[in-house]
């Protein structure tokens, strides 16, 4: 009888713990798996949000946005883990950076992207640019780089020859004709200088960030594709489910017809080349 009631408890005990078992698995499955996308001010965040985030959600993911206020600070996060992705920068700063810092990050798609701007509260042409004015631009030097590169091409300035043109800064700066004063500056601070300096040539999720619009640039940079941004991870997570799901997620057609939707303020951005091929493939 003892023997008979001592096996009864243990049965009872052991169903319990399976029954705690499946459903402590059951919250686990139900419980989203987080990922953590670090941005900087601007629209990359919206982008996220109206475009990114439902399709992970759909995948059972948790979506957390972290936002920087300079071009440093997302990507140290994203190698120390304290975000899993970051969409803020594109391929050019990200391999110079990572190389500068020692960190192993890496690419994982493009999207579409607002290019710089020459913006300007004082003059409505650059033909009105004078002696002594000041432009202001970016101070990190892959963004010093191509700001000067875009002023070039705008004739407003020339680069030494023997220089490597995505190395430049502004003491490589050969020939200026107007005789203009350029002021490299943090890039988050360039939409300010516009009450002061004459002109700034400005990123495009800075200026949007600030209430600019694209349309309100005397001037649009032509983006090549290493310059339009992307999604960056780690290089040891390439292979993880949660960074597949990402890249499926962008290539859907449901982030497509977000990023193109034409009252969006993506749809006014320069797009990736596979982006270019997807819609033409579609006509």
């Amino acid at each position: 009888m003892r023997l008979s009631r001592f096996l009864s408890g243990i049965v009872r005990i052991a169903a319990t713990l399976i029954v705690s078992a499946g459903v402590t698995a059951a919250l686990a499955q139900a419980t989203p798996k987080t990922i953590i996308f670090g941005i900087a001010p601007g629209p990359y965040g919206d982008l996220i949000k109206q475009a990114i985030q439902p399709g992970l959600e759909k995948k059972g993911y948790k979506v957390v946005l972290k936002e920087f206020s300079d071009y440093v600070q997302p990507n140290l996060a994203l190698a120390n883990g304290a975000t899993d992705a970051n969409l803020f920068q594109h391929g050019v700063y990200l391999e110079k950076f990572s190389a500068d810092k020692g960190l192993k990050l890496s690419p994982l798609i493009r999207v579409p992207t607002a290019g710089l701007g020459f913006y300007s509260n004082k003059v409505k042409s650059l033909a009105e640019l004078k002696k002594g004015d000041i432009i202001t631009l970016a101070n990190d030097p892959t963004n010093l780089a191509r700001a000067l590169r875009f002023l070039a091409k705008l004739d407003l300035l020339t680069i030494k020859k023997e220089i490597d043109p995505t190395k430049a800064s502004e003491k490589d700066i050969d020939q200026n004709p107007r005789g203009l004063v350029f002021k490299p500056l943090e890039a988050a601070q360039l939409p300010r200088t516009l009450d002061t300096a004459a002109a700034s040539v400005v990123n495009g999720n800075f200026a949007i960030a600030a209430g600019l619009s694209l349309s309100d640039a005397l001037k649009l940079e032509v983006l090549d594709e290493n310059l339009k941004n992307l999604v960056a991870v780690k290089t040891d997570d390439l292979n993880k489910p949660f960074v597949t799901d990402i890249k499926a997620v962008v290539e859907s057609d449901e982030f497509l017809a977000v990023a193109t939707d034409p009252k969006r303020v993506f749809s006014s951005f320069q797009r990736p080349d596979w982006i270019v091929a997807r819609l033409a493939g579609k006509k």
